[in-house]
């Protein structure tokens, strides 16, 4: 094989996506940058509150409906540590809530924002080191996001959207081909403590991988390359 051909992993990774032939017909669409970083810090996790692991597990379901209330941003940020908030700052790699392949960490996590008290409508990028989001587009993206979706309406009704982008580099540098396993491990991880956390709260949540891999990547402004989004999960108050 040509050296400069796609390895097993990155041809997996492409020939795995969905295409709408449409969208793909007119050409992808970049995200512009924000007009100027915008940097919001979280209010600390409350982890006093909510029902013991053993009832939020046997209380987690998928929920696919939602009210139209806002999350708090209380809320948002108890699911936010619960995913990858730091649990200790140790030599070397930062313990995180969520383990991961090597301590390395691939994961990137976006929000599509439709009703968080406190926040603009929007997409942010999660810092978390910092414990803050960054401002990354302003705006209701409710509707192509529905769309990229495979036009699920839960994407749309939802409060707020994980949606999660591996940086491929991260794992690959240490685990070369073998990487592409281990980001989808790592990410499923995160999505598990994403539903009990939302259990705990008494929200509603559902992961979803059926998308048009592109059309999310465009949204969130990532080149679907060596930075690409692998799923979503949708909370919103039931």
């Amino acid at each position: 094989m040509d050296s400069s051909e796609p390895k097993i992993g990155q041809r997996f990774q492409q020939d795995t996506k969905y295409y709408r032939p449409s969208y793909v017909a007119r050409g992808r669409e970049k995200a512009p940058g924000p007009a100027a970083p915008r940097t919001i810090p979280l209010p600390s996790p409350s982890l006093t509150r909510g029902p013991t692991l053993w009832e939020a597990l046997e209380k987690r379901r998928s929920i696919r409906d939602y009210r139209p209330a806002p999350l708090s941003l209380e809320e948002l940020s108890n699911l936010l540590w619960a995913t990858q908030g730091i649990t200790e700052k140790a030599f070397g790699p930062w313990y995180r809530t969520a383990p991961s392949a090597g301590a390395l960490h691939p994961i990137d996590t976006y929000l599509v924002v439709n009703r968080v008290e406190g926040l603009e409508p929007g997409i942010y990028f999660f810092e978390v080191v910092e414990f803050s989001l960054v401002l990354r587009r302003a705006g209701d993206f409710a509707d192509p996001l529905a769309q990229a979706a495979l036009n699920q309406d839960m994407a749309r009704t939802a409060a707020v959207v994980f949606v999660w982008v591996a940086v491929i580099q991260r794992s690959r540098q240490k685990y070369r081909q073998r990487a592409y396993r281990y980001i989808y491990l790592d990410c499923g991880h995160i999505a598990q403590n994403l539903y009990l956390a939302a259990t705990a709260l008494n929200l509603g949540c559902c992961g979803v991988a059926a998308i048009f891999d592109d059309e999310v990547n465009d949204l969130v402004g990532v080149d679907g390359q060596e930075e690409t989004a692998i799923y979503l999960a949708m909370v919103g108050k039931k």
